[in-house]
């Protein structure tokens, strides 16, 4: 395992598991295939969709990637205005492969992806097609090049999305901001746009079913949140940094990672769950969060939708 590569203590038999009630197995399957179609017509619809002017065509992209999430019985709430259009960095937590249409229903953007999705069935046509910018994430000497491609999209006036704990996590913790992806937002001159994630159940308490953890298959992942019930999205769109308010990519990563922080719902380590009735009292919680790179020895979650290296 390279040291470069950051890591999460998350696994699935720790944090991926749904305490609510289940979708029958009919149901389930109808989702998924719901899920599928949208897929689908996403890929058949991308051309004609793209010579749409501007306005339209976000619409529409909202509107998919709204619907896909529903597909899949999960009721998505978004706060504050996506703002005004221009080169923007999106820099969010990172809980699941559901994070993407999560943001693409609030924000249409262009998204920051390891190179392995590109291979995806369904998804990686349809990720390619919608200007996906991948990275290499085992070859440290390929994020220059990354850098600088993201600083162009940014300067194109393109809003670019980046998962900068560069690992999923459970929800219950977060981990570190990792700085490469700022040097494009400082190299730019664009404003950095915090954005905070998170997956619930009715009583408010972190929903364990949409993370995608650890050595978690894609296929398993989909079926759990297929047979979940109760779970509710949140995107929170915060407020944005302006360029120049930091000097350097390390200030920058560490206020955008406190304003997520802040925003975020309550903490449950993950190595010992409170109890629902002290979340909701507002007992404080004390995560667990490790370094990134602390130890080698912890899972790294292969099939991880976004990887980010320092």
């Amino acid at each position: 395992m390279s040291v470069w590569l950051p890591t999460s203590p998350c696994t699935p038999e720790a944090c991926a598991g749904h305490e609510g009630e289940r979708a029958s197995l009919v149901r389930a399957v109808l989702r998924l295939t719901a899920a599928a179609t949208l897929i689908l017509l996403g890929i058949l619809g991308f051309q004609p969709v793209r010579l749409l002017p501007a306005r339209p065509r976000r619409t529409l992209v909202r509107a998919w990637a709204t619907a896909l999430v529903g597909a899949f019985g999960i009721r998505l709430t978004v706060h504050g205005s996506p703002g005004p259009a221009g080169g923007r960095l999106i820099v969010a937590n990172h809980v699941s492969w559901l994070d993407i249409p999560l943001v693409a229903a609030a924000v249409p953007c262009r998204m920051l992806a390891k190179s392995d999705i590109g291979d995806w069935p369904l998804l990686g046509p349809l990720s390619r097609q919608n200007g996906t910018l991948f990275i290499e994430r085992d070859r440290i000497r390929a994020l220059p090049a990354t850098v600088e491609a993201m600083t162009r999209a940014l300067l194109a006036g393109d809003r670019v999305t980046v998962f900068p704990e560069g690992s999923t996590w459970c929800g219950r913790a977060q981990g570190t901001f990792r700085r490469a992806a700022f040097q494009s937002a400082l190299d730019a001159r664009v404003p950095v746009q915090p954005v905070q994630l998170a997956y619930l159940l009715c009583d408010g308490s972190p929903a364990g079913a949409p993370a995608f953890v650890g050595d978690d298959p894609l296929t398993a992942s989909l079926w759990r949140i297929a047979r979940a019930r109760g779970v509710r999205a949140e995107v929170r769109l915060l407020p944005r940094i302006p360029p120049g308010r930091h000097a350097d990519r390390r200030e920058l990563a560490a206020a955008a990672q406190a304003a997520v922080a802040v925003s975020s719902v309550p903490v449950v380590p993950v190595t010992r769950a409170l109890p629902a009735s002290s979340l909701l009292a507002g007992v404080p919680a004390q995560p667990v969060s490790p370094s990134a790179t602390a130890r080698d020895s912890a899972k790294r979650p292969s099939p991880s939708v976004h990887h980010w290296v320092n």
